[in-house]
């Protein structure tokens, strides 16, 4: 059974996230383009642990804000599917907007097509929202970056006829009005979407600003986990990295498991730090480092906003080629590449060697 939190009423806007930073962008939209206006929020609950608790966080920090929260257990059994499609099906139709926290999402891609909403907003999933603007401009269809290249699976096939149409939904036209609500850079802009700036404001006004240490945090990163980077490699750069600048504690990213950071905090002593809120609040609250280091991800473009005005420098590391696996997607160079090159207010470092 699904958890419900706060009235669904009739809210004209209901947005769905499936992570915690998506529902922060949620609530930075709705502070830039719906103040006081109330929305609806849909959590389609994961199952990891990790990103529930956070999730759960980000639920009481929507509800102080006025919003309703509405709990569905997603993927709680081979059922759950059903009845979570079946129990928003009206809600979905009554809807004047949507906003969508992930347009990569299966689960959010079914919903796309039972929506009517005049108005669909895409707010920032990482730096997905950079590869999700492109494939949009090209007409290309919906792929995650670290999936491209490969060979479409059965399930991908299926799902094909599903995946064309949330593209054509989130397509403007005459009767339907698309915005990205963004803090990434975008070399291409789909022809008639609408690209407004997400500055962290509500962070900023909410939070902080933070007591700064004299030391050095890092932050961590799933590429392991989705892949990309070999696990000894990955090691390796942070022990050299946390070395070299005086690093102490790490910032886990909430898909790292748990065995890669018993390894990471027996190997290298660094203090492992389970965040219960996306980084952006936690370095916003402080104590946070003088420092932190970051290898290519979204929080080298979301971290200098959320701690402008303050003396933090956000520094990244590259990805060397030798550090990828053999199964990498061929576009993961290039892209993570790309995620560094076009980060604003950073200080870039050359990549470490594995020793």
């Amino acid at each position: 059974m699904s958890r419900r939190a706060g009235s669904t009423g009739s809210n004209s806007t209901l947005a769905f996230v499936e992570s915690p930073v998506q529902l922060l962008n949620v609530l930075e939209w709705a502070h830039a383009h719906a103040p006081g206006a109330g929305l609806t929020v849909v959590v389609l609950s994961p199952t990891d642990p990790m990103t529930r608790g956070q999730l759960r966080r980000m639920a009481e920090l929507a509800r102080d804000e006025g919003h309703a929260v509405r709990w569905e257990e997603a993927r709680g059994g081979p059922a759950a599917p059903f009845q979570t499609i079946g129990g928003l099906a009206g809600m979905l139709r009554r809807a004047d907007r949507v906003v969508l926290g992930d347009p990569f999402s299966r689960y959010v891609q079914l919903l796309l097509t039972i929506t009517r909403a005049a108005d669909l907003v895409v707010v920032d999933d990482g730096t997905a929202t950079m590869e999700f603007v492109t494939q949009l401009a090209r007409g290309e269809r919906l792929v995650r970056w670290h999936r491209k290249g490969g060979r479409p699976g059965p399930r991908d096939l299926v799902f094909a006829p599903v995946s064309s149409s949330a593209r054509r939904r989130l397509t403007p036209s005459e009767r339907r009005r698309v915005q990205i609500f963004s803090s990434m850079p975008m070399e291409e802009t789909p022809a008639g979407v609408t690209v407004s700036p997400h500055t962290f404001a509500w962070t900023r006004a909410r939070f902080g600003p933070p007591r700064i240490t004299k030391g050095a945090d890092m932050v961590g990163t799933s590429l392991v986990e989705t892949g990309v980077v070999d696990g000894d490699r990955y090691l390796e750069a942070v022990r050299s990295l946390a070395k070299a600048h005086g690093t102490t504690r790490y910032f886990a990213h909430r898909r790292e498991s748990t065995d890669k950071l018993h390894r990471l905090a027996v190997e290298t002593g660094l203090e492992i730090v389970r965040p219960d809120l996306p980084l952006e609040l936690i370095a916003r609250r402080g104590p946070i480092g003088r420092t932190i280091l970051s290898f290519p991800s979204t929080v080298v473009h979301t971290l200098p906003l959320a701690l402008v005005g303050t003396d933090v420098r956000v520094a990244v590391c590259d990805i060397d080629p030798d550090w990828l696996t053999e199964t990498a997607s061929p576009r993961a160079q290039g892209f993570l590449s790309g995620v560094t090159g076009k980060a604003r207010d950073v200080h870039r470092l050359s990549s470490v060697t594995a020793v």
